[in-house]
């Protein structure tokens, strides 16, 4: 998909991302080594009431089904950035992630010939349709033909 394949209200939904105990001990190990994502008994006691995943692991999730969403030949130029990440509910082992987009802003870059920036509001549910995180991201995308 090129810039031009966008537009402002355009929906989507996607991904089925299984979320597994050893991957949330994995990820927590290596980047956000915190009990709760760590230890499934003393997680008990947290305010989560069991091991869930890394805020940052969830961010990482969403970026594989986006990533796996994108077809074989595309525009994608990378992201100037990321608005209003919210991590709204704890991911438990077993949760099923999937994305909700919608494309919020198209416009064409000044600076840049042949570039335009979407921006594009995100919510990634669990099975159950429940909002776990929320953020709006921003992406250039190159002009079909440049």
């Amino acid at each position: 998909m090129y810039f031009e394949d966008y537009y402002p209200g355009q929906t989507s939904q996607f991904g089925a991302y299984r979320v597994t105990e050893s991957e949330i001990i994995e990820f927590a190990s290596k980047y956000d080594p915190q009990y709760f994502h760590l230890d499934d008994e003393a997680a008990k006691d947290s305010l989560f009431g069991g091991l869930c995943a890394s805020g940052w692991h969830t961010s990482a999730m969403f970026m594989r089904m986006l990533i796996d969403n994108l077809p074989e030949e595309h525009g994608s130029l990378g992201s100037p950035g990321i608005n209003n990440l919210k991590w709204l509910k704890p991911v438990y082992p077993g949760y099923i992630l999937s994305v909700k987009s919608c494309v919020s802003q198209c416009r064409l870059s000044k600076s840049k010939p042949g570039v335009g920036l979407i921006c594009v509001n995100y919510e990634i549910i669990n099975q159950h349709d429940a909002s776990v995180m929320t953020l709006e991201s921003n992406a250039f995308f190159r002009c079909r033909g440049t």
